[in-house]
């Protein structure tokens, strides 16, 4: 087996893991290192991106920009030449071999890695028989025989109809997959009045069947499926009780609205010893025709903003009582600070600290539609506090975290707490909302719906989706002239047709932007949404740094978790070159909501900071992801073209360039270089970058 690889002036000593480079080591990462090899040994083919991801960082899910980021060092240690980009394929090694290399075959001895797992998205299904055991203990014949014509008439033949296959049999059990969870319910529902409608036995004997149906990640080897997301759908079943249909959460998402059923919450499970997480189970409640149109049970009054009670967290053992009290507190005043949000007070759920009642009964005598939830514990001098919040609606957890601190940090451990858990709980309450308000009749819309509905829309770029958006904030508005928030998003909403490039008449939407972001602020001044926005346009459309970062400052002063000025205010400071501040802002917003909707222009933040500071590999990083995150966001798109260009992967940005200029055909670099408010010399930097990528000038 061949010990030592060699190129040029290059030897790479395998067992030794060390890089040579004119017979002297080089230090070199292990990550890079093995990206390396895997190139080197593979040097007579291109080498796809997955690929690499896979030899490179084994089991693990990765960006591919950090794929970017040490091809890069490798070129940076190698020569640009020594990797050559494939564009839309992936990457090969161009290092001509050694005088004494015997070729390609002396690298066969090299130990070959195995295969690539191949896994995808399934939605599985699950059915079995209902006493199996008692039907065949009565008369085993009857029982098998039924069971067979029930499997050949009903299942195998019309599975295959919507889509769906049989991966598996059991004596009394079958698996199917299908290609979506909406055909696979359908198909359940179906299966189920057929065998209501189907005759009994001659001996009185009729099968009944209940069903379980998951969505999950599966590994597929020669056609057959395998993997715990196949055992999914049969361990729900345990949960099930007498339910004839119960699926997991991840397909209640898919087919919400798309099928006329109801979803009845079951609690969150933990199915399998091994499994770290629960998984939420539903039972299905298939709607007639008479009722299709009807509510979901539970559903209660909402005010015009989202409502939350926060209720008294629970202690234990020997863990005093004013813990809870004091981290409830916090949490109340860190929501408080949220003018999107109706906080409940301290007072009014007091009665609550012991309440064995249901969550929907709690929200409905409150008359709010989420509640937080959370224990705290003391071990030694270590302190746990387990939060989650549920939406009292269909009694289901949409958020849940745990955090762990010392005791004797306990005053300013609870105000971190209060300060993540308010930012966290922000993004998950609109997304709850934007669903909600999804299903209700477009002619029953009120102005927080309006906003909601233009939100759902408003970063999709898809078709009319942003001209609809700017429609509804419009409608909002016109509803409710004195909604501070709808003014702040269709501010917003003109910055965004500035930025993007969607605009016809760019100082009309300025002056747009401008009036609104500051009307929101006239009728809200402590929205720390509404003078985040405000600070912004300032910023953006006006240029005028030094107010945009009074009002951010104001903002957070207000509310220290809106993630939204901590990103907001780190795009300021990379425009004025400030980018390590911009950084560490931003770092902040990723912190407090790391799965935020807007998540893709913070990482667009990220990479503009990162261009400023001159680290063009970790720009090119944060931009890719923004890009994947929304790669209708041309903000990121053009970013990461310059930062390409200015990384050396020249191959790779002329082709983004070209895409871009096919989506943008008016686009020219020193037009953009006119109004884009970033400062010298970065801003050149970043022009030079679009010119190198050959964007037309």
């Amino acid at each position: 087996m061949s010990r030592s690889l060699t190129f040029g002036n290059v030897e790479v000593r395998l067992a030794e893991r060390q890089l040579l480079a004119d017979g002297q080591p080089v230090a070199l990462g292990a990550r890079a290192f093995d990206l390396l090899v895997a190139l080197m040994e593979r040097r007579d083919r291109v080498v796809t991106k997955n690929e690499l991801l896979d030899l490179a960082w084994p089991g693990l899910v990765v960006e591919e920009g950090n794929l970017a980021v040490q091809i890069s060092t490798l070129r940076k240690l190698l020569g640009p030449g020594a990797i050559t980009t494939v564009t839309g394929r992936g990457y090969r090694f161009s290092m001509p071999p050694a005088a004494n290399d015997d070729g390609p075959a002396k690298l066969h001895a090299v130990a070959e890695p195995a295969s690539r797992v191949v896994r995808r998205l399934a939605a599985i299904a699950y059915a079995e028989v209902i006493g199996w055991a008692a039907a065949v203990a009565a008369d085993a014949a009857v029982a098998v025989a039924a069971w067979k014509a029930v499997r050949a008439t009903l299942i195998e033949a019309s599975a295959p109809a919507v889509g769906g296959r049989v991966i598996e049999l059991a004596a009394e059990a079958v698996w199917l997959e299908f290609g979506s969870a909406v055909d696979a319910l359908r198909w359940a529902i179906e299966l189920q009045q057929r065998l209501a409608e189907r005759p009994s036995q001659p001996t009185g004997l009729r099968l009944r069947m209940r069903m379980g149906i998951s969505v999950d990640d599966v590994v597929v080897d020669d056609g057959k499926l395998f993997g715990e997301g196949v055992h999914t759908a049969a361990r729900m079943l345990r949960v099930a009780g007498d339910e004839p249909i119960v699926v997991s959460d991840a397909v209640c998402n898919f087919v919400q609205q798309k099928l006329p059923v109801n979803f009845r919450p079951l609690g969150a499970h933990v199915l399998d010893s091994q499994a770290r997480t629960p998984v939420e189970v539903f039972a299905v409640e298939a709607l007639t025709e008479n009722d299709s149109g009807a509510e979901p049970r539970h559903r209660l009054n909402w005010d015009h903003r989202p409502s939350v009670a926060v209720l008294p967290f629970a202690t234990g053992g020997d863990t005093p009582e004013y813990f809870g009290d004091g981290i409830t507190e916090e949490i109340i005043a860190s929501l408080s600070a949220n003018r999107a949000l109706f906080v409940i007070a301290r007072n009014s759920t007091l009665r609550y600290r012991s309440s064995t009642s249901s969550s929907a009964g709690i929200a409905g005598e409150l008359g709010v539609r989420y509640l937080l939830l959370g224990s705290v514990r003391r071990f030694e001098q270590r302190l746990r506090i387990n939060a989650e919040l549920v939406d009292a609606a269909g009694e289901r957890i949409i958020w849940a975290q745990h955090f762990e601190g010392g005791e004797e940090n306990l005053f300013g451990f609870q105000a971190q707490i209060a300060t993540s858990i308010a930012a966290a709980i922000d993004p998950r309450v609109q997304e709850a909302e934007m669903a909600r308000v999804s299903g209700r009749p477009t002619d029953s819309l009120g102005a927080y719906d309006c906003v909601l509905r233009g939100l759902s829309v408003l970063y999709t770029f898809r078709g009319g989706d942003f001209e609809s958006a700017g429609a509804l904030l419009r409608r909002a508005i016109e509803l409710d002239p004195n909604y501070a928030q709808a003014h702040a998003h269709l501010a917003w909403w003109h910055n965004l047709r500035v930025g993007e490039g969607r605009s016809a008449q760019v100082s009309e939407d300025g002056l747009q932007a401008e009036r609104l972001s500051q009307r929101a602020v006239e009728l809200d001044p402590r929205d720390a949404v509404a003078l985040s926005v405000a600070g912004h346009v300032q910023s953006f459309i006006k240029r005028k740094f030094t107010v945009a970062m009074e009002m951010f400052d104001q903002a957070l002063a207000i509310n220290p978790s809106c993630a939204v000025a901590w990103a907001r205010s780190a795009t300021t400071l990379a425009y004025m070159g400030e980018g390590e501040e911009a950084l560490q802002r931003v770092r902040n917003a990723l912190r407090l909501s790391p799965f935020d909707p807007q998540s893709f222009s913070f990482c667009t933040t990220n990479g503009a900071a990162a261009i400023v500071v001159g680290r063009y590999d970790e720009a090119v990083g944060w931009l890719s992801k923004a890009h994947r995150l929304n790669p209708g966001y041309r903000a990121a798109w053009r970013l990461l073209i310059a930062a390409l260009a200015l990384s050396g992967e020249r191959a790779e940005s002329a082709e983004l360039a070209r895409e871009f200029v096919q989506t943008e055909p008016a686009f020219r670099v020193s037009e953009f270089g006119a109004w884009y408010p970033m400062r010298e010399p970065h801003l050149a930097k970043v022009l030079d970058g679009m010119r190198l990528a050959g964007l037309p000038d």
